[in-house]
């Protein structure tokens, strides 16, 4: 039976088909060669599964269906990225945030806590702070002088000397806290220790706000209260010496009880000493210890005038409740020498520490010849003390009559205020 012309025609398609694809092998393996892919050998490539179940497959009928089957995955490869860098548009800026305003309850709250937080001002002790800090005023010398011609409407301030005066009463006039006492003695008599007393005692009472108190202690018959009073005023008054009050001393209770044994010069009290020569070197160390203990209870500030020696009955009691000494001393080569006995003495009895913090005084009572060296008296006796005051030549002093501070020189005046400054700061 004849073949149908239609399958003659689908035959004739079929093999021209072939044909055509058998001509393109070639060309397809050296494009393989050229992607370096293991097809151009002629086997099959090898499929992944992942590849198989993407890439539906239908039946090939031949080995040239394979093979282009295997050209697929080459055909759909991305191609390779520039090596070129690739310049990214820039970012734009972000805008800058808006802080969110506060709402007025917001700030009230914020103003509150602010209050809270912050320290109240003293108003009542800090009165300074409704006003304007001044400039101290300017007392005597050019200062002053511009200060009264203007009304006060020009102030320069106070001089630098007016600023160290300033200085010393502020040391001088320091509060206290208990009961201090300064012993002046010396190894020679007549060198000023019973003027250094007075002055130095009066000075305290002008710028101290309690009033000190001089004990006299010299056992022989001293003359502290006539120094101070005047011998006429003394011998008027009732002259009630150390030695009668310890004779009531169980009595005395109070200021007013003590005061009947005491003598005033201003602001400066002072106990008398014994002016029987029997009977005032009977004072000893237990009876002034009592003495010492009954002063404490009212005065912040005693200066004890210790007369001439350091062996007598009550300097052992002296020395012993004193807090810091003074040295008297003068230019004359035996006051000076008689000075530096006197600290080396306290310095080999057990008293090394008040002879360390002595202060010497010398005083310029007699004037010596021009072959005494003052210099080297000053700079001997300063390196064994801890400071070193000189006190001028006055008459004031030099007569040894009544010291008043009125009609000392302003040099001496200033001493004894450098005397006053520099026991205070022993205290303290």
């Amino acid at each position: 039976m004849p073949e149908p012309v239609e399958n003659k025609t689908a035959n004739a398609l079929a093999e021209a088909e072939a044909a055509e694809e058998q001509a393109q092998l070639p060309l397809r393996r050296d494009r393989r060669r050229g992607d370096d892919s293991d097809a151009w050998t002629g086997t099959m490539p090898i499929i992944s599964s992942n590849q198989a179940e993407q890439r539906p497959s239908a039946p090939s009928s031949s080995w040239a269906e394979a093979a282009a089957a295997a050209d697929a995955p080459a055909r759909l490869q991305p191609a390779k990225p520039s090596k070129d860098p690739v310049l990214k548009p820039p970012a734009p800026e972000a805008a800058p945030a808006v802080p969110a305003q506060p709402t007025r309850s917001t700030r009230s709250a914020s103003k509150a806590a602010a209050l809270a937080d912050a320290p109240l001002p003293d108003f009542i002790s800090s009165p300074g702070l409704f006003v304007r800090e001044q400039k101290p005023r300017p007392v005597g010398g050019f200062r002053g002088a511009l200060y009264n011609l203007t009304g006060g409407g020009l102030n320069l301030g106070p001089s630098a000397r007016q600023r160290e005066e300033d200085e010393l009463a502020r040391r001088i006039s320091r509060q206290l806290q208990g009961s201090y006492n300064t012993a002046v003695l010396s190894l020679k008599g007549g060198i000023g220790k019973t003027s250094t007393t007075v002055g130095v005692g009066l000075t305290l009472a002008e710028f101290r706000g309690d009033p000190p108190c001089a004990i006299d202690a010299n056992p022989d018959s001293g003359d502290l209260v006539e120094r101070a009073l005047g011998e006429g005023i003394y011998q008027q008054q009732s002259p009630r010496t150390i030695t009668d009050l310890l004779r009531k001393i169980e009595s005395v209770d109070s200021l007013t009880a003590l005061a009947r044994y005491m003598h005033h010069a201003g602001r400066l009290h002072l106990i008398a000493g014994e002016q029987d020569p029997e009977v005032s070197d009977s004072l000893t160390a237990e009876e002034y210890l009592r003495i010492r203990k009954l002063i404490s209870a009212y005065y912040s500030v005693a200066l004890i005038d210790c007369g001439t020696g350091v062996t007598h009955n009550a300097m052992s009691g002296i020395l012993q409740s004193a807090d810091n000494l003074i040295i008297a001393a003068g230019y004359a080569v035996s006051g000076a020498k008689r000075a530096r006995s006197t600290l080396h003495w306290l310095a080999s009895h057990g008293y090394e520490d008040l002879a360390r913090n002595a202060v010497v005084v010398i005083t310029d009572k007699d004037e010596v010849s021009t072959r005494v060296d003052k210099d080297a008296i000053e700079e001997h006796l300063s390196g064994i003390c801890r400071q070193l005051i000189a006190v001028p030549h006055d008459r004031g002093v030099a007569d040894g009559d009544l010291v008043t501070l009125d009609v000392l020189r302003p040099e001496t005046r200033r001493a004894y205020r450098e005397i006053a400054a520099a026991i205070v700061d022993g205290y303290v």
